[in-house]
């Protein structure tokens, strides 16, 4: 396994960020647009067989690098994004609300 942050991926036909992990395994942060066009963060989810290989630490930090680069602005409702971005305040110029 070899995924890093720069593997993850926008699926906006999915409404979810994506990293690739093997296969077809897929790690992934499910969103919706607000009437704002944030990026709500909903939900984040790493198949069973891949826990604690820190994956969804690589897909946040993908994810937030992301946002930066893009100009995008995240709302985070995703416990687990909330919990990685209060250890990583170094993102505040992506997150609102």
């Amino acid at each position: 396994m070899s995924a890093s942050p720069g593997d993850v991926r926008d699926n906006p036909a999915k409404h979810r960020f994506e990293l690739p992990i093997e296969g077809e395994a897929l790690a992934i942060c499910v969103y919706r647009r607000d009437e704002a066009g944030h990026y709500v963060l909903l939900h984040t989810e790493v198949p069973d067989e891949f826990a604690g290989q820190g994956l969804a630490a690589t897909l946040a930090k993908g994810l937030f690098a992301m946002a930066r680069a893009k100009g995008l602005s995240l709302v985070l409702l995703c416990p687990y994004m909330s919990a990685w971005y209060a250890r990583h305040p170094e993102y505040a110029d992506v997150v609102v609300g």
